[in-house]
């Protein structure tokens, strides 16, 4: 369907800027005048292959400077059945661009009637983040990270980016956010590639308990408020989530063992 429109592309983005702009959520248009520190941040997040795929995980907390602005904000959303984004910086723009992306990935498959290889996908997340450029000089930074199942090739894959747009395909793991650094050192210490569903789950509650314990803006899991982190898992079957009573089991079982 072209909505009688002039754009004859397969882009949903593009479909918005040329056709529909006053519907295209304009990134760079953010005011100059906004105080970063004031807008919410979401903070650490990570993905990394295992034997079936690979695993994307994120914690809960988004914060203000120093105070906490949601202790329940999701950070890791499906952008069709084999590809997710994991999102770090500001939280609104980010958001958005998550959402665009997910759209944009349905449009193209029903204009083509078929999925974009995952590399294109990667390529088209990249667009959107060049397209926040404006906005990240002003302190409002969009870091995600993109990984999937690569049907074609039978294995996960996984990209990072940096605020210019540039992307870069990563072997094994990569975390991002406030306590990426935190979080990349304890995969660092207990990734295998090769691992399966319940070890892999084992190593990203591990990693993201590191991160909460040495970086303040990370969230972790929470057993007061029964806050857990969002951990998912794509494989060739698709994109399934750990369960909070999962993570819930592991989190204690990696206290005992730190006691």
């Amino acid at each position: 369907m072209r909505f009688g429109a002039s754009y004859q592309g397969s882009s949903f983005n593009e479909l918005l800027a040329q056709d529909h702009s006053h519907l295209r959520p304009d990134f760079p248009r953010l005011e100059a005048a906004l105080d970063p520190s004031r807008i919410p941040h979401g903070t650490t997040v990570l993905s990394f292959k295992y034997a079936d795929g690979v695993i994307v995980a994120g914690d809960r907390l988004a914060t203000e400077g120093h105070r906490v602005a949601s202790r329940d904000i999701e950070k890791v959303f499906p952008t069709d059945s084999h590809s997710l984004i994991a999102i770090a910086g500001a939280a609104g723009p980010a958001i958005e661009m998550a959402r665009l992306m997910r759209i944009e990935l349905e449009h193209y498959e029903k204009i083509e009637g078929e999925l974009l290889e995952i590399e294109g996908k990667a390529n088209k997340l990249s667009q959107m983040v060049r397209q926040n450029l404006p906005a990240a000089m002003q302190g409002l930074v969009v870091v995600p990270l993109f990984a999937g199942y690569d049907l074609r090739r039978s294995q996960g894959r996984l990209w990072k980016f940096d605020i210019t747009g540039g992307r870069y395909e990563e072997t094994e793991y990569e975390a991002t956010g406030s306590g990426g650094l935190f979080a990349g050192e304890s995969l660092k210490k207990s990734h295998r590639s090769d691992c399966n569903r319940d070890d892999g789950l084992r190593i990203a509650v591990q990693a993201l308990t590191d991160a909460s314990d040495e970086d303040r803006a990370t969230g972790g899991v929470d057993l007061n408020r029964g806050i857990y982190p969002v951990i998912c898992f794509c494989s060739e079957s698709g994109i399934s989530r750990a369960s909070d009573d999962e993570i819930e089991g592991i989190f204690r079982s990696i206290m005992g063992d730190a006691r």
